[in-house]
C-alpha cells in the first residue's frame, strides 16, 4: 500500500470493499491492520460471480443493479457528511471493482482516487523479470478474449501481460502455444500475498488455478547479454549452395537458441498499418532478418537481431543464406514486400529449400497485403469479380510469354493487376501492354494508376485506357485495368469510385 492509501484509511469514516458471496475481501486483509474498531464497513457483496443467473437482465444486468444498490449505499454516508474509502486491490482503475463506483459517484461528490501497485507490475516484481525494454510493446490483456484474438494479439506484441485467468486458463495457453509464445510465458499467482506461486505456464494444472493469476510474457531484450546490439551486414558474395551471387552475412553470433527456421515474412505495401500481427510477431521472434534493403528498413530495429541486407536482384542468394543460418540453428526471417507468395521471396526460398542440403530445414510463409488488393482498396473495388494478376517485367521470362498472357486475360474479359509495370530500363512496356489490350477492351476502360499506395508519396488517379500515358508509370506504380464490366462512378462528395459488379451479363 501506498503511503498515501495508508493515509487516506486513517481519516475515512466508512471503510467499502467489493467480496464474493463468502464475505471474505482481498482489498480488506490488504488494509486490514490500518482498519480501526471504529470504522464503518460496507461490504459490497456481488450476487454473481460467473455469467450463471435467472436475472432477467443477464449477467451485466445483475450486475449493473448491483452497481447502481451500492453506489447508493455509499451515497447514503457521503450525503450525511461521511468520508469513504473504497479499497481496491492493485490500481482502482485498472480493471478494479471501483471504477463502477466512480462513474456512478464521482460526478457528485469531491473524490480522490490513490493510485496503487497493480498485479503486472507486482508479477514482474516476483518473476524477477523486466516487463518491457528500449522501444518494446508492452500489451495487457484479459484472458476473457476469444482464442482468436488472444493469439493475434500475443503473436504481434514483444510483451504481454494476460489478465483474468481461472477459468479461462485453458483457452489462455491454447493461444500463448499457437501464437509461439509458451516458451516465455510464467504464471504467477496471488503476488506478495499469502499463498503465492510462480512457474512456467507451461507447467501449470488448468484445474489450480484461480482468478487472482497472470500470465507473463516478459521482455526479450532482458535475457540477452549485456553487450547485444543490432548488427547489420551486406550481402554481395559467394554462398555455399545453390545460389550464384555471394552472402557476407553468414552469422555465426551466439549459440543457437534451438532448432533453426525459415520463416517467409510479407510487410504489406508499406509501413507497419500493413502488417499482420502474425508476421509482426515473426519478425520480432527472429534472430537474424534477411532481406532487399528497402523491406528490412520497413522493419524496426530490435537489440539482439542481425540483419542482412542485399540488393533486390539476388533472390536466390538470400534464400541460401536465410538457409544456411537456419542450419546453424538460427531464427531467421526473410523478409519481403507485399504478400511474399506474389512476384516475390517465397518462391526463391522454397525453390533453394527444397535441394540438398536444407530439405530439412523447416520453412513457413506468412502471408501480407499484396500490392493489387491494396490498390483496390483505395479505388473502390476493381477487382470485384475475376481477374488476373500479371507482371509486366521481361527480366525474368520473355516478353512473347506476357505478350501472349495479356492476351489470353483480356480476351477472357478478366480485370487485370499489372505489377512490375516500368523502370528506368524498362521504358516501352507499358506502351505495348496498352496496344494489345485495346485490342479486346473499349477505349474509356477505367484504368487506375496506384502509386506508392501505403507511402508518403501516395497516389491514385483513374484514366481511361486510350488516355493512359507510360511515361506517369513507374517501378512504384501498380495498374488495374478494368474488364468490360466496370464502372467508374463520381460520387456527390466528388470523389470517383471504380467496382467491378460481382454480377456478369447473361450470354
Amino acid at each position: 500500500m501506498t503511503v498515501r492509501a495508508v493515509q487516506v484509511i486513517a481519516g475515512a469514516d466508512v471503510i467499502a470493499y467489493h467480496s464474493a458471496r463468502h464475505g471474505r475481501s482481498i482489498a480488506r486483509s490488504i488494509a486490514a491492520e490500518h482498519l480501526r474498531a471504529d470504522h464503518i464497513e460496507e461490504a459490497l457483496i456481488y450476487p454473481v460471480t460467473t455469467e450463471s443467473t435467472d436475472h432477467p437482465g443477464g449477467y451485466r444486468g445483475a450486475l449493473d443493479e448491483f452497481y447502481e444498490s451500492a453506489a447508493a449505499r455509499l451515497a447514503v454516508h457521503l450525503d450525511a457528511g461521511r468520508t469513504v474509502a473504497v479499497i481496491s486491490e492493485g490500481d482502482p482503475l485498472f480493471y478494479g471493482s471501483y471504477q463502477h463506483m466512480h462513474k456512478r459517484l464521482a460526478h457528485r461528490y469531491p473524490t480522490e482516487v490513490i493510485p496503487g501497485v497493480t498485479s503486472v507490475s507486482a508479477a514482474a516484481a516476483r518473476l524477477g523479470k523486466p516487463l518491457a525494454e528500449a522501444d518494446e510493446v508492452l500489451t495487457i490483456l484479459p484472458g476473457t478474449l476469444p482464442e482468436e484474438e488472444l493469439t493475434a494479439r500475443l503473436a504481434s506484441t514483444d510483451t504481454a501481460v494476460v489478465m483474468k485467468l481461472g477459468r479461462t486458463f485453458p483457452t489462455v495457453r491454447r493461444a500463448m502455444e499457437r501464437s509461439g509464445r509458451l516458451p516465455e510465458a510464467h504464471y504467477v499467482e496471488r503476488a506478495t500475498m499469502t499463498g503465492e506461486r510462480t512457474e512456467k505456464l507451461a507447467d501449470i494444472d488448468a484445474e489450480t488455478v484461480p482468478y487472482f493469476s497472470v500470465s507473463v510474457v516478459p521482455s526479450r531484450i532482458a535475457d540477452l547479454p549485456p553487450s547485444t546490439g543490432t548488427s547489420t551486414e551486406t550481402a554481395t558474395g559467394t554462398g555455399t549452395g545453390t545460389g550464384t551471387g555471394t552472402s557476407t552475412g553468414t552469422a555465426t553470433a551466439g549459440e543457437p537458441s534451438g532448432p533453426g527456421e525459415v520463416v517467409v515474412v510479407g510487410t504489406g505495401p508499406a509501413g507497419p498499418l500493413w502488417l499482420t500481427p502474425e508476421s509482426r510477431g515473426a519478425l520480432a521472434a527472429a534472430e537474424d532478418l534477411v532481406g532487399y534493403t528497402t523491406y528490412l528498413d520497413r522493419v524496426p530495429l530490435r537489440p539482439g537481431q542481425r540483419r542482412h541486407a542485399s540488393d533486390n536482384k539476388v533472390e536466390s542468394e538470400r534464400a541460401e543464406l536465410a538457409l544456411d543460418l537456419a542450419r546453424r540453428g538460427r531464427k531467421v526471417a526473410v523478409v519481403s514486400g507485399g504478400d511474399p507468395g506474389i512476384f516475390a521471396m517465397a518462391t526463391a526460398v522454397l525453390e533453394v529449400a527444397s535441394q540438398d542440403p536444407y530439405r530439412a530445414i523447416p520453412v513457413r510463409v506468412l502471408p501480407g497485403v499484396t500490392a493489387a488488393n491494396a490498390a483496390a482498396a483505395r479505388a473502390g473495388a476493381p477487382l470485384g469479380h475475376d481477374y488476373a494478376v500479371i507482371s509486366l517485367s521481361d527480366r525474368l521470362k520473355p516478353w512473347e510469354v506476357i505478350a501472349e498472357r495479356l492476351h489470353a486475360a483480356a480476351g477472357a474479359d478478366l480485370a487485370l493487376a499489372l505489377y512490375n509495370p516500368g523502370s528506368r530500363s524498362r521504358t516501352w512496356q507499358v506502351g505495348k501492354a496498352r496496344e494489345l489490350l485495346l485490342e479486346h477492351r473499349a477505349p474509356d476502360t477505367p484504368v487506375i494508376l496506384a502509386r506508392d499506395i501505403g507511402g508518403p508519396e501516395e497516389s491514385v488517379r483513374t484514366v481511361h485506357l486510350a488516355d493512359l500515358d507510360p511515361h506517369q508509370v513507374d517501378m512504384r506504380t501498380l495498374l488495374i485495368v478494368g474488364s468490360s464490366q466496370t464502372q467508374a462512378v463520381r460520387r456527390d462528395n466528388g470523389t470517383e469510385v471504380v467496382w467491378t459488379p460481382r454480377r456478369y451479363p447473361e450470354g
